[in-house]
Protein backbone atom coordinates (compact mmCIF):
# COMPACT_ATOMS: atom_id res chain seq x y z
CA UNK A 1 0.00 0.00 0.00
CA UNK A 2 1.05 3.57 -0.74
CA UNK A 3 -0.34 6.25 1.59
CA UNK A 4 -0.08 9.85 0.42
CA UNK A 5 -1.14 12.90 2.41
CA UNK A 6 -1.38 16.42 1.03
CA UNK A 7 -1.96 19.46 3.23
CA UNK A 8 -1.80 23.22 2.90
CA UNK A 9 -0.30 24.24 6.25
CA UNK A 10 -0.76 28.03 6.05
CA UNK A 11 2.67 28.27 7.67
CA UNK A 12 4.77 25.21 8.48
CA UNK A 13 5.95 26.57 11.81
CA UNK A 14 2.41 27.44 12.87
CA UNK A 15 1.13 23.97 11.92
CA UNK A 16 4.04 22.30 13.72
CA UNK A 17 3.14 24.15 16.92
CA UNK A 18 -0.39 22.80 16.57
CA UNK A 19 0.89 19.20 16.49
CA UNK A 20 0.83 18.57 12.75
CA UNK A 21 3.98 16.43 12.63
CA UNK A 22 2.96 14.40 15.68
CA UNK A 23 -0.27 13.65 13.83
CA UNK A 24 1.67 12.75 10.66
CA UNK A 25 3.64 10.24 12.73
CA UNK A 26 0.38 8.49 13.69
CA UNK A 27 -0.63 8.30 10.01
CA UNK A 28 2.75 7.08 8.75
CA UNK A 29 2.37 8.21 5.14
CA UNK A 30 4.85 7.01 2.55
CA UNK A 31 4.77 10.50 1.01
CA UNK A 32 3.65 13.80 2.50
CA UNK A 33 3.11 16.86 0.29
CA UNK A 34 2.77 20.25 1.93
CA UNK A 35 2.02 23.71 0.60
CA UNK A 36 2.27 27.28 1.88
CA UNK A 37 5.41 26.91 3.97
CA UNK A 38 5.62 30.65 4.67
CA UNK A 39 9.25 30.03 5.58
CA UNK A 40 12.78 30.11 4.21
CA UNK A 41 15.42 27.40 4.52
CA UNK A 42 17.04 29.22 7.47
CA UNK A 43 13.71 29.05 9.33
CA UNK A 44 13.54 25.24 9.29
CA UNK A 45 15.35 23.19 11.90
CA UNK A 46 16.05 19.47 11.56
CA UNK A 47 12.68 18.61 13.10
CA UNK A 48 10.98 20.37 10.16
CA UNK A 49 13.49 19.44 7.44
CA UNK A 50 13.36 15.70 8.17
CA UNK A 51 10.63 14.95 10.73
CA UNK A 52 10.55 11.37 12.00
CA UNK A 53 13.44 10.49 9.69
CA UNK A 54 11.67 11.45 6.45
CA UNK A 55 13.60 12.77 3.47
CA UNK A 56 12.50 16.38 2.90
CA UNK A 57 12.67 18.51 -0.26
CA UNK A 58 11.52 22.10 -0.59
CA UNK A 59 11.09 25.06 -2.88
CA UNK A 60 11.01 28.38 -1.06
CA UNK A 61 9.55 31.65 -2.31
CA UNK A 62 11.95 34.54 -2.81
CA UNK A 63 9.54 36.69 -0.81
CA UNK A 64 9.74 36.00 2.93
CA UNK A 65 6.68 34.62 4.69
CA UNK A 66 5.03 33.64 1.40
CA UNK A 67 4.07 30.46 -0.45
CA UNK A 68 6.63 27.61 -0.63
CA UNK A 69 6.09 23.86 -1.00
CA UNK A 70 7.62 20.68 0.32
CA UNK A 71 7.61 16.93 -0.20
CA UNK A 72 8.64 14.34 2.38
CA UNK A 73 9.17 10.66 1.67
CA UNK A 74 10.04 7.62 3.78
CA UNK A 75 12.04 6.17 0.90
CA UNK A 76 14.69 8.28 -0.84
CA UNK A 77 13.46 9.21 -4.32
CA UNK A 78 15.42 8.28 -7.42
CA UNK A 79 15.46 11.94 -8.41
CA UNK A 80 14.09 15.32 -7.37
CA UNK A 81 13.15 18.32 -9.50
CA UNK A 82 12.66 21.67 -7.80
CA UNK A 83 10.54 24.07 -9.86
CA UNK A 84 9.03 23.83 -13.32
CA UNK A 85 9.15 27.17 -15.15
CA UNK A 86 12.56 28.73 -14.35
CA UNK A 87 10.83 32.05 -13.92
CA UNK A 88 7.89 33.81 -12.33
CA UNK A 89 6.41 30.85 -10.49
CA UNK A 90 9.63 29.20 -9.38
CA UNK A 91 10.37 32.53 -7.69
CA UNK A 92 7.13 32.02 -5.76
CA UNK A 93 8.03 28.49 -4.57
CA UNK A 94 5.26 26.36 -6.06
CA UNK A 95 6.63 22.99 -7.28
CA UNK A 96 8.57 19.95 -6.05
CA UNK A 97 8.65 16.73 -8.11
CA UNK A 98 9.96 13.36 -6.90
CA UNK A 99 10.45 10.20 -8.95
CA UNK A 100 10.22 6.73 -7.48
CA UNK A 101 10.78 4.15 -10.19
CA UNK A 102 7.88 4.55 -12.62
CA UNK A 103 5.93 6.89 -10.32
CA UNK A 104 6.14 10.69 -10.18
CA UNK A 105 4.69 12.50 -7.16
CA UNK A 106 4.36 16.28 -7.26
CA UNK A 107 3.64 18.78 -4.50
CA UNK A 108 2.20 21.92 -6.09
CA UNK A 109 0.64 25.15 -4.89
CA UNK A 110 -1.42 26.95 -7.53
CA UNK A 111 -1.69 30.72 -7.13
CA UNK A 112 -4.75 32.28 -5.56
CA UNK A 113 -6.31 35.09 -7.52
CA UNK A 114 -8.61 36.40 -4.82
CA UNK A 115 -6.46 39.23 -3.44
CA UNK A 116 -6.31 41.42 -6.56
CA UNK A 117 -7.01 41.37 -10.31
CA UNK A 118 -3.24 41.24 -10.91
CA UNK A 119 -3.05 37.98 -8.97
CA UNK A 120 -5.89 36.50 -11.00
CA UNK A 121 -3.95 37.35 -14.15
CA UNK A 122 -0.91 35.63 -12.62
CA UNK A 123 -3.07 32.60 -11.90
CA UNK A 124 -4.16 32.43 -15.54
CA UNK A 125 -0.50 32.66 -16.60
CA UNK A 126 0.29 29.78 -14.26
CA UNK A 127 -2.51 27.65 -15.71
CA UNK A 128 -1.30 28.40 -19.25
CA UNK A 129 2.20 27.20 -18.34
CA UNK A 130 1.20 24.25 -16.20
CA UNK A 131 -1.07 22.41 -18.62
CA UNK A 132 1.62 21.77 -21.28
CA UNK A 133 4.08 20.91 -18.51
CA UNK A 134 1.86 18.22 -16.98
CA UNK A 135 0.91 16.87 -20.42
CA UNK A 136 4.58 16.58 -21.30
CA UNK A 137 5.27 14.64 -18.10
CA UNK A 138 2.37 12.30 -18.85
CA UNK A 139 3.74 11.68 -22.34
CA UNK A 140 6.74 9.97 -20.74
CA UNK A 141 4.45 7.06 -19.91
CA UNK A 142 4.99 7.12 -16.14
CA UNK A 143 2.31 7.17 -13.47
CA UNK A 144 1.78 10.61 -11.89
CA UNK A 145 0.12 11.74 -8.67
CA UNK A 146 -0.25 15.52 -8.51
CA UNK A 147 -0.92 16.66 -4.94
CA UNK A 148 -1.70 20.08 -3.68
CA UNK A 149 -3.75 23.18 -3.21
CA UNK A 150 -5.09 23.80 -6.70
CA UNK A 151 -7.17 26.82 -5.59
CA UNK A 152 -10.01 25.82 -7.93
CA UNK A 153 -13.31 24.19 -7.06
CA UNK A 154 -14.24 22.22 -10.15
CA UNK A 155 -18.03 21.78 -9.95
CA UNK A 156 -21.02 23.12 -8.03
CA UNK A 157 -20.83 20.09 -5.74
CA UNK A 158 -17.34 21.20 -4.66
CA UNK A 159 -18.29 24.32 -2.71
CA UNK A 160 -21.16 25.31 -0.47
CA UNK A 161 -22.06 28.73 -1.87
CA UNK A 162 -21.54 28.09 -5.58
CA UNK A 163 -24.21 30.54 -6.76
CA UNK A 164 -22.50 33.40 -4.94
CA UNK A 165 -19.07 32.53 -6.33
CA UNK A 166 -19.69 32.18 -10.07
CA UNK A 167 -17.60 35.28 -10.81
CA UNK A 168 -15.05 34.84 -8.03
CA UNK A 169 -11.50 33.53 -8.25
CA UNK A 170 -11.40 29.79 -7.76
CA UNK A 171 -14.75 29.21 -9.46
CA UNK A 172 -14.62 31.27 -12.65
CA UNK A 173 -15.74 29.57 -15.87
CA UNK A 174 -12.17 29.73 -17.23
CA UNK A 175 -10.66 27.99 -14.19
CA UNK A 176 -13.36 25.33 -14.11
CA UNK A 177 -12.89 24.69 -17.83
CA UNK A 178 -9.15 24.26 -17.22
CA UNK A 179 -9.96 21.54 -14.67
CA UNK A 180 -12.44 19.89 -17.04
CA UNK A 181 -9.73 19.78 -19.71
CA UNK A 182 -7.31 18.21 -17.20
CA UNK A 183 -9.85 15.47 -16.42
CA UNK A 184 -10.86 14.82 -20.05
CA UNK A 185 -8.49 15.57 -22.92
CA UNK A 186 -5.38 15.61 -20.71
CA UNK A 187 -6.29 12.20 -19.33
CA UNK A 188 -6.01 12.71 -15.56
CA UNK A 189 -8.41 11.61 -12.82
CA UNK A 190 -9.70 13.39 -9.73
CA UNK A 191 -9.00 10.63 -7.20
CA UNK A 192 -11.37 11.88 -4.52
CA UNK A 193 -14.24 12.04 -7.02
CA UNK A 194 -13.30 8.60 -8.38
CA UNK A 195 -14.01 7.17 -4.93
CA UNK A 196 -16.81 9.55 -3.90
CA UNK A 197 -18.57 10.78 -7.04
CA UNK A 198 -21.56 12.36 -5.27
CA UNK A 199 -20.32 13.54 -1.86
CA UNK A 200 -21.15 17.17 -1.07
CA UNK A 201 -20.80 18.68 2.43
CA UNK A 202 -18.09 16.26 3.58
CA UNK A 203 -15.83 16.94 0.59
CA UNK A 204 -14.58 20.40 1.57
CA UNK A 205 -10.91 20.95 2.35
CA UNK A 206 -10.77 24.73 2.96
CA UNK A 207 -12.85 27.21 4.91
CA UNK A 208 -12.50 30.98 4.94
CA UNK A 209 -11.28 32.39 8.23
CA UNK A 210 -13.91 35.11 7.98
CA UNK A 211 -17.19 34.81 9.82
CA UNK A 212 -18.31 31.35 10.91
CA UNK A 213 -17.34 29.52 7.71
CA UNK A 214 -15.83 26.49 9.47
CA UNK A 215 -18.52 26.24 12.14
CA UNK A 216 -21.20 26.41 9.45
CA UNK A 217 -19.22 24.21 7.04
CA UNK A 218 -19.27 26.83 4.29
CA UNK A 219 -16.29 25.28 2.54
CA UNK A 220 -14.55 24.62 -0.75
CA UNK A 221 -12.84 21.52 -2.12
CA UNK A 222 -9.61 22.98 -3.51
CA UNK A 223 -7.03 20.43 -2.30
CA UNK A 224 -6.58 17.45 -4.59
CA UNK A 225 -4.74 14.31 -5.49
CA UNK A 226 -4.94 14.15 -9.29
CA UNK A 227 -3.50 11.07 -10.97
CA UNK A 228 -3.00 9.16 -14.16
CA UNK A 229 -5.66 6.45 -14.55
CA UNK A 230 -3.41 3.46 -13.87
CA UNK A 231 -2.63 4.51 -10.32
CA UNK A 232 -5.84 6.48 -9.70
CA UNK A 233 -7.82 3.26 -10.04
CA UNK A 234 -5.71 1.69 -7.28
CA UNK A 235 -7.01 4.19 -4.75
CA UNK A 236 -9.05 2.33 -2.13
CA UNK A 237 -9.60 4.79 0.70
CA UNK A 238 -9.82 8.55 1.05
CA UNK A 239 -10.18 10.69 4.15
CA UNK A 240 -10.37 14.43 4.74
CA UNK A 241 -9.04 14.73 8.29
CA UNK A 242 -10.99 17.21 10.41
CA UNK A 243 -10.66 15.87 13.96
CA UNK A 244 -7.91 18.42 14.57
CA UNK A 245 -7.23 21.75 12.87
CA UNK A 246 -3.68 22.53 11.83
CA UNK A 247 -4.54 25.33 9.37
CA UNK A 248 -7.48 26.70 7.39
CA UNK A 249 -7.19 23.61 5.17
CA UNK A 250 -7.79 19.96 6.10
CA UNK A 251 -5.29 17.22 5.15
CA UNK A 252 -6.34 14.88 2.34
CA UNK A 253 -5.27 11.24 2.85
CA UNK A 254 -5.47 8.61 0.11
CA UNK A 255 -4.38 4.96 0.22
CA UNK A 256 -3.37 3.27 -3.04
CA UNK A 257 -3.33 -0.54 -2.94
CA UNK A 258 -0.89 -2.73 -4.83
CA UNK A 259 1.63 0.06 -5.43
Amino acid sequence: MLRIITANLNGIRSAAKKGFFEWVNTQSPDILCIQELKAQEADLDNALMSPNGYHGFFQYANKKGYSGVGLYSKKAPDSIKIGFDDGEFDAEGRYVEARFGKLIVISVYFPSGSSAPERQEAKFRFLDLFMPHIKQLKSEGLEIILCGDINIAHKEIDLKNWKGNLKNSGFTPEEREWMTHLFTEAGFMDVYRHLHPNTEDECYTWWSQRGQAYAKNVGWRIDYQIATPGIAKKAQRVEIYKAERFSDHAPLIIDYEGV
